[in-house]
């Protein structure tokens, strides 16, 4: 942890910090006259640049380490990494600066108008001769960094669907194998171990070293899911942890540990902490035990309870088989009273005469389709003689066709004098040409 060498709770105001600038330049103006007066003794004179180098060193020998609240202004995120920002109270302003390096381990989020506790030196920009403050650590004012990640992260996962119901898968109800996640030298695995050990020595449990707290946690623990996912074989994995404070907890509410267990194919378990501790692990997990004890608990069947269980349900299926039985020879000999058990031989020649019955029906309304059908038939015959132009020429009517382009004649404007007609009467034709027409 950054331990500040001059720290003032809650923490240094702008305006203390521009007094003492203040205070600095008349030092400096002081220290200018002597420059002067020795300037006509040694003839010395300081460069812009060797002046701005001395500001530069004052100020960091004189606030090596301090801590500042205020509220975030003008923040800058450029893409080198590095953060710029002012932090400013309610009379001054300063400028701040996090580099790279302290800036990718933030755990929340920076915004104008957050309100923050900052650890640093103060230093110099010796390009514009600025003052600043360079960043080294920086908190959330009122709520520490961790449980500021905490609440954004659950906050993130929680709107995509992560932490919902529907997606979380069940968990088998009889586990013949299980994976355990955890540290090997832990007290987690020997309570584990020990429980079911005393609940169901059946159950066929395979340890995956893993740490579970710092920088190389999370790492670890992710490559330990996708890994027994890979190998296969498992009915269910149980990532295990014992108490501590959000620190030591930490590893279990990285981003990369919830995706993990929510792209998993196997259903997870997470026993994380004591029975108030909630981690972002929790919320993802299939299930959650409070504590790694409780989980083996939960996930082993006792062997008399097994043995119990199993009884009922062979009285049941007992009872049940009964029931199947006794209701079945009920309905026989309700079937064997009837009258076609007690005469079948009536009840053939019965079925022989109603068939014979329906053969007659079916033969008559066979018939009856049948005259409906062909008077049907004639009615249109007639029908359609009647609308024949054959009729119309047997009742001594003819028609009369231009030759040889055979058009009908309608009107005698239509032909020309000494043309070729054809006439065709009811039996055959007459061909004639046109030597008047009125």
């Amino acid at each position: 942890m950054f331990s500040p060498t001059i720290r003032v709770s809650p923490g240094y105001s702008f305006t203390r910090i521009a007094c003492f600038a203040l205070s600095l330049c008349a030092v400096l103006q002081k220290r200018q006259s002597l420059l002067e007066e020795k300037h006509h003794k040694m003839e010395k004179v300081y460069s812009v640049t060797e002046l701005s180098g001395e500001i530069k060193y004052l100020l960091e020998a004189g606030f090596p380490s301090v801590w500042v609240e205020g509220e975030i202004s003008s923040l800058r995120q450029p893409i080198s990494g590095h953060v710029y920002f002012n932090l400013k109270d309610v009379e001054s302003q300063i400028r701040v600066v996090l580099f790279r390096n302290v800036a990718g381990g933030l755990k929340f989020k920076l915004e104008d108008g957050v309100s923050v506790i900052l650890a640093g030196r103060v230093s110099a920009y010796q390009s514009r001769s600025e003052y600043q403050i360079i960043g080294q650590k920086i908190e959330p004012r009122g709520l520490g960094a961790l449980q500021a990640a905490f609440e954004e992260l659950k906050r993130k996962l929680s709107a995509e669907g992560l932490f919902a119901p529907e997606r979380k898968r069940p968990i088998p109800y009889l586990i013949r194998r299980l994976a355990v996640i955890t540290s090997p030298t832990g007290a987690a695995v020997r309570d584990i171990l020990q429980v079911l050990q005393r609940r169901n020595p059946s159950i066929k449990v395979v340890i995956y070293p893993a740490l579970v707290q710092g920088k190389e946690a999370a790492g670890e623990i992710v490559k330990g899911i996708r890994e027994i996912n890979r190998l296969g074989g498992f009915d269910a994995i149980l990532l295990a942890r014992g108490g501590g404070s959000l620190e030591d907890l930490w590893t279990f509410n990285e981003e990369a540990v919830a995706r993990a267990i929510v792209d998993s194919s196997l259903p997870i378990i997470s026993a994380i902490g004591h029975e108030v501790d909630y981690t972002i692990s929790d919320f993802v997990a299939d299930l959650r035990a409070p504590t790694p004890s409780a989980a083996a608990e939960i996930i082993s069947l006792h062997r008399e309870e097994t043995a119990a269980r199993v009884a009922t349900y062979f009285q049941r299926m007992a009872y049940l088989v009964k029931s199947q039985l006794k209701e079945g020879t009920r309905r026989l000999e309700t079937i064997k009273g009837r009258y076609g058990f007690q005469r079948p031989a009536d009840l053939l020649l019965t079925f022989g005469q109603r068939i014979d019955e329906l053969s007659e029906r079916m033969g008559r309304s066979e018939n009856s389709l049948l005259e409906k059908a062909r008077k049907t038939w004639e009615s249109l015959g007639r029908h359609l003689t009647g609308l024949s132009p054959l009729a119309v020429l047997e009742r001594g009517y003819s028609i009369t066709l231009t030759h040889p382009a055979g058009k009908v004649v309608k009107d005698a404007e239509s032909v020309d004098l000494n043309q070729t007609i054809v006439t065709r009467l009811a039996k055959g034709e007459l061909t004639s040409r046109v030597t008047g027409k009125k």
